[in-house]
């Protein structure tokens, strides 16, 4: 059963409404379905947009941050000490953010984001207990990054099987099913 979600996206909203519209519709999905939002605090950007929609339908969430980004500007004001976990660093906190959810989704987003990624897909590589992840490809977002990925396989640097168990959609009812279905598989 999939009952927590970490979810990575971005600080910052982006140019294209369409990924504020998805970090909304998630949200709400989640809570919808009683899955627990765990992600990285904040209230900006698509991080505070899926945060918000969650806790509008009702949702429970759960935030890691760091101390250091620990401030009234970046942290989610409806966050109580019970579902709030402050790590001395971002690596601490990458930590938490992985051991507390059975799947993954990621959403658009910048550098971190894609640290996030890179982090889950290697550890599910290595067999390290990292759960199921999913792209949320709003708008094709992700298509660069995913047609690397596959000349990653095609110059044999990568092996297909791990690209495989990467969730791709374009829209978050999908992505969900698809997550619930190999979480109950595996």
């Amino acid at each position: 059963m999939l009952d927590a979600v970490t979810v990575f996206c971005g600080s910052r909203r982006g140019r294209d409404p369409r990924y504020v519209v998805a970090a909304r519709e998630l949200g709400t999905a989640l809570a919808r379905r009683g899955i627990r939002l765990v992600w990285g605090a904040g209230r900006v950007g698509l991080m505070g947009e899926v945060a918000d929609a969650a806790l509008a339908a009702g949702g429970h969430l759960h935030g890691v941050i760091p101390e250091f980004l620990r401030t009234e500007e970046l942290l989610h004001p409806r966050l109580g000490a019970a579902e709030l976990t402050v790590t001395a660093s971002l690596y601490e906190r990458k930590r938490h953010l992985v051991e507390r959810a059975r799947a993954f989704i990621v959403l658009p987003g910048g550098l971190g984001t894609l640290d996030e990624l890179f982090e889950v897909l290697t550890l599910r590589q290595l067999r390290q207990g990292a759960g199921r992840c999913g792209l949320l490809n709003v708008a094709g977002f992700f298509d660069p990054l995913l047609d690397h990925l596959r000349k990653t396989v095609a110059e044999g640097f990568a092996d297909a099987a791990h690209l495989d168990e990467l969730f791709v959609e374009r829209e978050v009812e999908p992505l969900l099913q698809a997550l619930e279905r190999a979480c109950d598989g595996s």
